[in-house]
């Protein structure tokens, strides 16, 4: 690392509503990357934001300020990352941005309609008279003042840093026009006035409803936002009083009532109620809290009443972090995105020279062009064989010039991953970057953790056999009251399962434990012993051969089984076991169904993982592998199959293996860690997810994919038909506003796709 490196500390967020494309954001990083002291800058064209780390030593806010603003772009808001209400700041100026650019277009467009509506008796019946001069005076304000003001800015401060953005084709293609026109009071040739308006109100038209079209896109961001409780009620100085969530602080207690929203994330204290977490994790059941529970800010607690003391508070929030990792998801870059920076790169440029070309060749070789026009006049009305070789020069350069803006393209990708990316949020899938969704089509293999992702992670009491002579309930009643004097997780789980059977443990005299061989202790005056079959033997406990078969078939099926005696005699055997999650098989099969090869790596011995691998469907099983061992295997898995291998993970000690896989995914709450190392977070906990987020990102790719095939086509298409003139501007600026609204559109149908192991995803 650089010293100079080590020294850029500050970093700057920075709105821009204008930057809408990969193109604008390509311009506005070359114009911050000419400034001494400038470090790392990532663009967000779907949240219209600029983040760049700077040396606070040799830049400031202003100077970046100033160099966005050169480039040709306006900043409507310039802070530090610390601004927690930067978000919502973003979300006011879009609302602001989208009523500015209406009120932009009801001003050109009701000059332009008085235009339109004069102009069709002037050509065709009757000449107005002072025509040409009322056309004048109307179209001024639409091209010059308010309505074309700000893209001839933009167009100016382009041209001065030497950068090329959208704007600059339709100045070119809205300025030209008008100055020309007014050579008609001159000489007598035909007006361009009416041109010059309809471009760059169907210019104004297109930036509005794409505006509002993005608007619904990153409407995921929005909803996010307004989900948060405005104000808590804490208990202070013994007293409840309400404050604002802003002014919480880690550690106050909050009282909850049926009905509210929890202000911020923290743990259960006092009470117990059901929670409504949908907006978390996108399950519709309320959740079951108590003390000692988390709970997530912005969920709504049902019924009881909670004490909750916070623990998360601003940024750190969980919902906080949702929405950052959306935005993240949204700003991300797709690795086939690349082809379309190269060509937006590159393209107004080109396209200039284009129009210039098609200028000059109209100019000189007009009578040559002319059996083209001919040949399509009676197809296209718009087409005037007949028209002198300056209009005719004049307008095929201007075509090419409106209908060639790539904003389609810029749009391709963005778009999708803003629809894509918020419908994954609503379903609890968090997907971390656009090269995971474009990485995550391509898998084959998929790797599971076991603990906490194929099964629930803590041990359950499964099965309970009786010798002759003994009830269920007289064993359980031993079992469970010896057990509650120990904190060993079986004895947990044992005395939970007895209490779910409605069995109460009693009282226990002389317990002792024998490490991990097992327990005793006398329950109404008999000597209970509970352990394995070894501990029994040496203690000259009987009766234990009628009760092997039933042990060994237990313990085949990859159960924890420990033998109860009483008083010397073998009464019964207790199981338990870390049982499978309720969607973990469906999943499986869903992944079946996907085509992905399924692996199971644990540190649990052979026998036990072998057991849930036959339960839930599970193709290669490897273990006993050690955290450290998980990363070797993902690798050996990497060599054998290609770079094709995801990885399902929750704990600590998956993070690396979930960093070394090609797609890490971090399930349920997890570990920070795991989550921080993954690529994809699911946040209900349930394998399904895994299965909904492969579909999300292959029918999200679909549409990246759909988005810039039509784009390119277009342009392709679209550049030759209006150099050779059979394309009028005004139906080139329709049909380029039409483009980039088709690939807002066709984002959109992502909301449609079905995400579900039964069907192929649809769009």
């Amino acid at each position: 690392m650089s010293a100079e490196t080590k020294h850029i500390t500050a970093l700057a967020r920075l709105t821009l509503p204008g930057m809408g494309s990969d193109h604008c954001a390509g311009i506005v990083k070359t114009s911050l990357k000419r400034l001494d002291g400038m470090g790392e800058i990532t663009t967000n064209i779907a949240a219209h934001r600029v983040e760049a780390s700077y040396d606070p030593g040799k830049l400031n806010l202003a100077e970046i300020r100033a160099a966005v603003e050169k480039a040709g772009y306006d900043v409507a808001q310039i802070c530090s990352d610390s601004d927690d209400n930067a978000a919502e700041k973003d979300a006011d100026i879009e609302s602001a941005y989208l009523s500015q650019a209406l009120q932009r277009l009801w001003i050109a467009g009701i000059p332009t309609t008085l235009i339109m509506l004069l102009m069709i008796p002037h050509m065709f019946w009757q000449p107005i008279p002072g025509y040409l001069l009322i056309v004048t005076l109307l179209a001024f304000p639409v091209v010059f003042l308010y309505g074309g003001a700000a893209t001839h800015k933009s167009t100016w401060r382009s041209l001065t840093n030497r950068t090329f953005n959208m704007d600059v084709l339709i100045s070119m293609g809205s300025i030209p026009p008008y100055l020309i026109g007014l050579a008609g009071f001159f000489v007598s040739m035909t007006s361009f006035m009416e041109m010059a308006a309809t471009i760059m109100t169907f210019h104004l038209l297109g930036r509005y409803l794409e505006t509002k079209a993005k608007g619904r896109a990153s409407q995921a961001i929005r909803k996010l936002l307004t989900l948060g409780a405005k104000t808590a009620r804490v208990e202070r100085d013994g007293q409840e009083q309400d404050v604002a969530v802003k002014e919480l602080q880690p550690g106050d207690i909050m009282v909850i009532r049926p009905g509210d929203k929890v202000p911020t994330d923290g743990e259960v204290v006092e009470g117990e109620s059901h929670l409504d977490e949908s907006i978390a994790t996108g399950e519709s059941v309320p959740v079951y809290k108590s003390s000692g529970d988390t709970v997530i800010g912005a969920t709504i607690n049902k019924e009881g009443r909670l004490r909750v003391r916070a623990t998360k508070v601003g940024g750190d929030t969980f919902l906080s972090q949702v929405i950052k990792l959306v935005e993240q998801a949204q700003g991300s870059r797709v690795p086939i995105q690349e082809f379309a920076d190269r060509m937006t790169g590159r393209f107004v440029p080109i396209v200039i020279l284009i129009a210039l070309a098609s200028f000059v060749v109209w100019f000189v070789a007009a009578d040559s062009l002319r059996p083209i026009l001919e040949w399509a006049a009676g197809t296209l009305p718009w087409v005037n064989p007949t028209a002198s070789t300056p209009v005719l020069a004049i307008l095929a350069a201007i075509a090419v010039l409106v209908i060639a803006c790539p904003c389609a393209l810029g749009l391709a990708t963005p778009t999708a991953l803003m629809v894509g990316s918020g419908i994954g949020a609503e379903r609890g899938i968090l997907i971390r970057s656009g090269e995971a969704i474009q990485t995550f089509k391509d898998i084959k293999v998929m790797v599971l953790d076991k603990t906490g992702t194929i099964t629930r992670g803590e041990p359950k009491l499964t099965e309970v056999v009786t010798a002759d002579g003994v009830t269920e309930q007289q064993l359980l009643q031993w079992a469970a009251t010896v057990e509650n004097a120990s904190e060993h997780p079986i004895a947990r789980a044992i005395v939970e399962g007895a209490g779910e059977r409605n069995v109460t443990p009693g009282e226990v005299t002389e317990f002792r434990s024998t490490g991990a061989r097992g327990v005793s202790g006398k329950v109404d005056g008999a000597l209970v012993l509970i352990g394995n079959r070894k501990l029994l033997s040496e203690e000259g406990v009987t009766a234990l051969e009628a009760l092997d078969k039933e042990l060994d078939d237990l313990e085949g099926r990859g159960r924890t089984a420990v033998l109860v005696a009483v008083d010397g005699k073998a009464c019964g055997i207790v199981a338990v076991a870390d049982t499978i999650k309720a969607g973990s098989v469906a999943a499986i099969r869903g992944m079946h169904e996907l085509g992905l090869h399924v692996v199971m790596i644990t540190g649990d011995n052979e026998r036990a993982a072998r057991a849930v691998a036959e339960e839930v469907g599970i193709d290669e099983v490897q273990a006993g592998v050690l955290p450290e061992g998980k990363v070797d295997a993902i690798r050996a898995l990497q060599k054998k199959h290609g770079n094709h291998v995801a990885m399902v993970g929750d704990g600590i000690n998956d993070a690396p293996a979930l960093k070394q896989a090609n797609v890490g995914i971090a399930i349920g709450a997890g570990a920070d860690v795991a989550i921080e190392a993954a690529d994809v977070t699911l946040v209900r906990g349930e394998l399904t997810g895994v299965v909904e987020a492969m579909y999300l990102s292959r029918a999200t790719f679909s549409k990246i994919v759909q988005n810039l095939i039509w784009a390119s086509a277009y342009n392709m298409a679209a550049i030759p038909i209006a150099a050779i003139g059979l394309l009028h501007p005004m139906i080139g600026v329709v049909a380029m506003t039409a483009s980039s609204l088709s690939v807002i559109g066709n984002s959109l149908l992502l909301k449609r796709v079905k995400l579900n192991a039964s069907k192929p995803p649809s769009n």
